[in-house]
This record gives C-alpha cells, sequence and structure tokens, in this order.
C-alpha cells in the first residue's frame, strides 16, 4: 500500500486559509506566475525558506531568446538537437515564438539586460546554440536580477501573499479535482483552499551527493505529485552540469562554473594538461551537457583524477572580472586567479528534465492544477536541456499557465472545497533519517548519474523499495523527515522509468544499450 497523504491531521478540523490560487515555489517561475494572475485573483506564494533560497536566484549563464525572427528556426533545431530529437515539438515552438514577449515582459518589470556599445542587447554563445542568443544582466549575476526584481514587484502587489518558511505537505483533492494545500506553518497544519494550485518547486537536486542545487530541492512539489497519482513523464532523463567548481572542502553543494565560460572561447583540459574533446564531439567544449559531462567523466577515469581543468587564461583580468564577477570572485575565495589559473571542475547533478506531465497550458492530469518550471515537464527539453532555456520555458509557460487559469477560476464551484478525504498516519519511527538521507544521495550519484548500468540501477531500486516499505505508516515528526521520505518517493520513479526506458539516449546514458559509444545521442 502506498500512502496518500503525510500529516496526522484531519484536512476539515485544522486551521484553514483561502485563496484563488496557491503556488508552491517562489522562484522565477512561481513569482511570475503569481505576478499574471494577481491583478485579478488573491494569490499566495509559498517559499520553503527564504524567497532567495533556490536556484533561479544563482542562475549565471542567462536567458535563451529569439529575438529576431530569422532566429527562431535556428532556436527549435537547436533545441531539439539537443534534446536528442525526443523534445515536444510543439512545446518547443512555443517555447521559442513567445521567448521574445517574454523578455519584454521582464524588460517592462524593470529588469536591465547587458547592452552592447550599439545600445543592443549583448547577446553570447553557450553550448550547442548555432549562433549567440544568451541575453545576460550584470555578467553572470542573471538569475539574481531577475529574481530582484520579481520579489519587489510580488511585494508590492496587493493581491499577491508571499509566505516564506512554510513547507508544503500535500496536495488536497476531491474526486480528483484539486482543492488546497495542506501545509506545516508555524509549528502547526494548515490547510490552504484554493481554486487552482501551481506547483513550481523547482528540481530533485538533493538526490545526489554531488549537485549545483540549493538545499532545499528534495523534489517534494514532485513527491506530493506521486501520492495524489498525477501523471508524471521522462523522469529518466537528468542532467548533470559538465563544469561545476571542484573543491574538496565542499563537494555537496558545489558551485557553478557557467557554460557562458565556454561560450566566451574558455577550454577543457585533462589533469596532464591536454585538450580532449576533439575526441568525443567536433563541436568540442560546445556541445551538449551530457557528452561535454560524459567525456569529462570518461577523461577522469582515464587519469585516475577527480576533476578535470578548465583554462580560461586567454583572457585579461579585466574582462573576466566583468564578464563573470561572480565566478571570478568565487574562484578568487579558493585561491585561484581566472586570467591564470586552471580552475578544477567536476560535473554535478544540476537540472531535471523530468516531472509532472503538463500540456502547454501547464495543467496536469489533475484537474483544477498545474505544474510550471523545473518540476513541470513540458516536453520542450527532451533528454537534454539546450543551455539557458530554463529561465525561459519558466516565464513562457508560467504566463500560459496563468493565462488558462483567470479563464477558469470564473467557473470553479467553490463547494469542492468541501468534504476531502483524508487518512491519518499515527505509527512512531525510530529511523535515522539522518542515515537514510546520506545513503540515499551516494546511492543515486552512484547508480543513476552520468553513466548508468541495468545491473546496478535494479540494486538502486531494491534499496529504496525497502525503506519505502518501512515508510508506510510512521508519523514524521519533523519536516526533515518529510524531506528524506519525498526523496526517496521520487528516487523510485526515477529509478522506475530509467528501468521502462530501454534505451540509452541523452542523459539517460546506459551502458548495456549503448555500445561503448560514449557520445551516442
Amino acid at each position: 500500500m502506498e500512502r496518500r497523504y503525510l500529516a496526522n491531521y484531519n484536512v476539515n478540523s485544522c486551521e484553514s486559509k483561502s485563496f484563488d490560487v496557491v503556488i508552491i515555489g517562489a522562484g522565477i517561475a512561481g513569482l511570475y506566475t503569481a505576478l499574471m494572475l494577481s491583478k485579478n485573483l488573491k494569490v499566495a506564494v509559498l517559499s520553503k525558506k527564504d524567497v532567495y533560497d533556490c536556484d533561479s536566484y544563482l542562475a549565471q549563464g542567462g536567458i535563451a531568446a529569439s529575438i529576431q525572427n530569422d532566429d527562431r528556426q535556428l532556436h527549435v533545431k537547436d533545441t531539439i538537437n539537443a534534446g536528442c530529437y525526443v523534445n515536444d515539438l510543439e512545446a518547443v515552438n512555443v517555447l521559442v515564438n513567445e521567448s521574445e514577449k517574454a523578455i519584454n515582459d521582464l524588460v517592462s518589470l524593470g529588469v536591465k539586460f547587458d547592452k552592447n556599445s550599439q545600445g543592443n542587447f549583448y547577446r553570447s554563445f553557450e553550448g550547442n546554440h548555432s549562433i549567440p542568443r544568451i541575453l545576460h544582466v550584470n555578467g553572470d549575476s542573471t538569475g539574481k536580477a531577475i529574481m530582484e526584481v520579481l520579489v519587489n514587484q510580488a511585494k508590492n502587489a496587493p493581491n499577491i501573499e508571499i509566505i516564506p518558511n512554510i513547507f508544503a505537505l500535500d496536495i488536497v483533492d476531491n474526486k480528483n479535482k484539486c482543492c488546497g494545500i495542506m501545509t506545516f506553518y508555524k509549528n502547526k497544519f494548515v490547510y490552504l483552499k484554493s481554486k487552482c494550485c501551481v506547483i513550481a518547486s523547482g528540481g530533485i537536486g538533493q538526490l545526489f551527493s554531488k549537485t549545483t542545487n540549493v538545499d532545499v530541492l528534495t523534489g517534494d512539489g514532485i513527491a506530493m505529485a506521486i501520492r495524489a497519482k498525477v501523471t508524471l513523464e521522462d523522469m529518466e532523463y537528468i542532467q548533470f552540469h559538465p563544469t561545476a567548481l571542484y573543491s574538496k572542502n565542499n563537494e555537496e553543494k558545489m558551485f557553478l562554473i557557467s557554460e557562458a565560460v565556454r561560450g566566451e572561447g574558455a577550454v577543457l583540459k585533462n589533469k596532464c594538461g591536454n585538450r580532449f574533446m576533439k575526441e568525443y564531439d567536433s563541436r568540442m567544449e560546445l556541445a551538449p551537457r551530457d557528452i561535454v559531462a560524459r567525456a569529462i567523466s570518461d577523461q577522469m577515469k582515464k587519469t585516475d583524477s577527480n576533476y578535470v581543468y578548465l583554462d580560461a587564461t586567454m583572457y585579461e583580468k579585466k574582462f573576466l572580472e566583468n564578464r563573470f564577477n561572480k565566478i571570478y570572485s568565487e574562484c578568487k575565495d579558493n585561491g585561484i586567479e581566472m586570467y591564470k589559473d586552471y580552475i578544477p571542475v567536476t560535473p554535478a547533478e544540476h537540472y531535471f528534465m523530468g516531472g509532472i506531465k503538463v500540456d502547454l497550458f501547464g495543467r496536469a492530469s489533475m484537474e483544477n492544477l498545474y505544474a510550471v518550471g523545473e518540476c513541470a515537464c513540458t516536453g520542450a527539453h527532451g533528454a537534454n536541456r539546450l543551455a539557458s532555456n530554463s529561465l525561459m520555458e519558466a516565464l513562457v509557460f508560467g504566463k500560459r499557465a496563468a493565462e488558462d487559469i483567470l479563464n477558469k477560476v470564473k467557473v470553479i464551484d467553490e463547494d469542492n472545497f468541501e468534504n476531502s478525504e483524508f487518512i491519518p498516519q499515527c505509527k512512531e519511527s525510530h529511523m535515522n533519517f539522518s542515515k537514510l538521507k546520506q545513503n540515499l544521495k551516494i546511492l543515486m550519484e552512484n547508480n543513476l548519474g552520468i553513466v548508468r548500468r541495468i545491473d546496478n540501477i535494479k540494486i538502486a531500486l531494491e534499496v529504496v523499495d525497502e525503506v519505502l516499505f518501512k515508510f508506510q505508516y510512521i508519523n514524521f515528526k519533523s519536516i526533515e523527515q518529510v524531506e528524506v521520505y519525498n526523496m526517496y518517493e521520487v528516487a523510485r520513479s526515477i529509478i522506475r522509468a530509467t528501468l521502462e526506458s530501454k534505451t540509452s539516449i541523452g542523459s539517460n546514458y546506459i551502458e548495456e544499450y549503448s555500445k561503448d559509444n560514449l557520445v551516442l545521442r
């Protein structure tokens, strides 16, 4: 038996509050969706911790946008090529064709994109982009700049209530119609009733030992969807960024060295100081991320090293300081001068292409439930995301979800709020959750990483199934314990999808199906 709810409380007798829309997640996807709704609806935006404690705030590289009509076909082509041609073509076309409008919306909200000497948007290269189309703000601080604007706008919007330090436990539904979210807030259960709910909870990085993701990303929104029997898709596709800063002191939360550094001309070298990407792909350092990550992993194995080098020493100090201010500062704090020292880098989990299956308007399989951002699977990314398409996807599909909600809430019957079935759990637990969390991170890193083997995947499933069986009837005593349970639920879905895929493509590289070809796509 798989448990449906986590909270040991009756949903109809606990404290409650009503909104038109509840959005779980306060990153770019969640905030932008809220702003698109706020003129007409009362919206709650839930943040697990502080609103800035999200991956959106960390986004360095920029945002891919087709701001000229003649680029749109190329952008579509680059996106599906990176995605190994298993993308949803309709979703890709929506992403590309509506990207210019999204940029204009951000500018109107107050985002100041970098410009060149002619006063036009400064556009840069990144991996698998055929032309420069990456816009950024303050060099490598794009996510931070956009987040600051969106947070300021949301805080000043009278119909938006941002609630920090609140934990979303479960989707509450009545006959497969979403009617609210059960939360834990200020040491008590609070039921947030709503006409529509939007999951914008981000990625799953904390399932792995090495990740660029912030520590709150334990897959909570996706786990909620799993318990509610909401349809998932592409769960086997997990992107490992090729270049995270290697440090002996901090291997879990890793600092990202943006792909934009390679886009400006930096090259990869192995432990011996030799370039190696030409052995793997003609696009070399700007090949799709899955290929570059596997190449680096292969070189690390061949040279018995924990890292390779990124060489940006062809540039002067002033250029690197201005173009990559955040990266330059982080490297310097680690004793690395970018203009004269090689940067030790290693792949790390970075982005989840799979998630809650949604249509072109962010609608999930449960009525009145939506998902946007990294936790959603629009199909636009296919088996491997094109660099800098993630922020644009959050904006484009967030706005589309908002448009659909604005039309839908007019006809939703508020009687759906009542009589939601709830089954409490009550058994006490003496399990070591901290150890279970670390064990899972190691298990996923070793068995569901860059290169996978069927036997190892099966072992991982056995381990995860055994733990989840013990979880079924226990009473969780802390948010941290719930996070661990969520991590195991999401891990099981990933492992099952990987075993069921029966193919090796893009980020889902399985040795038995790959004929020893590291660049197989």
